[in-house]
């Protein structure tokens, strides 16, 4: 198999454009989700939506918002980001203000600071180390928070694999994958668990602020 790539990979890209009009028959359990055994699934999802919607009102910004499945239940400010042009498209359609835009989410178009939050589910999960360090440094830039959403590790799957997917066409790609404790996530983010579920996992982290004499020193108050 190749390397690990999922940020900036073409080949990933495509499989999520094709995949947009179908991306929310995984949350909803239709489609082909339909016929899988996962048990407390429903229960979850309705539990991950309440956690979205308790978050505190902030000027937000969803990295890899895909369908806008959560992105809609975020609120305050809201600005959307994705690569998929299709993926912004319908999270556009589902917002009542703010936007959507396609951009790449290694190399944020925004200032330092634009947004109290930066938000992101079932993105942070498909990152390899290289990208995953490029992320969490351009989250810190633009935010003084993050919170990560993804999907939990439990017993029957590989902590991190390539996956062989199905799309409605019958078109096969693969996607690179890792599956997360809670509180795995929330260590490597360096903050706390939000949601310790069977199906899904969450945390949440603040920049650290800088130091005594940081700026005197010339240092980024970013980490």
């Amino acid at each position: 198999m190749r390397e690990p790539a999922f940020a900036r990979d073409a080949a990933t890209a495509q499989y999520y454009e094709q995949r947009a009009p179908e991306y929310d028959e995984w949350y909803l359990g239709h489609g082909r989700f339909a016929r899988r055994d996962r048990p407390g699934w429903d229960d979850e999802v309705a539990e991950l939506v309440g956690l979205v919607q308790r978050l505190p009102p902030s000027r937000t910004l969803d990295i890899a918002c895909g369908s806008g499945f959560l992105t809609r239940h975020l609120r305050g400010t809201v600005v959307g980001l994705d690569r998929s042009p299709a993926m912004a498209a319908l999270t556009r359609s589902r917002m009542a203000s703010g936007a959507a835009l396609v951009g790449d989410a290694l190399a944020l178009p925004f200032p330092d600071g634009a947004f109290e939050r930066l938000f992101t589910g079932h993105f942070y999960g498909h990152l390899p180390p290289d990208e995953r360090a490029a992320f969490l440094t351009e989250a810190r830039r633009v935010a003084a928070e993050l919170v990560v959403v993804d999907s939990a590790l439990r017993p029957g799957v590989e902590a991190e694999e390539w996956q062989r997917r199905v799309l409605n066409d019958g078109s096969r790609h693969g996607v690179y994958k890792r599956y997360l404790g809670a509180d795995q996530l929330a260590a490597e983010l360096g903050g706390e668990v939000l949601m310790a579920g069977t199906w899904f996992v969450a945390a949440r982290a603040f920049r650290p602020a800088p130091g005594p004499g940081a700026e005197r020193a010339g240092a980024s108050p970013h980490g």
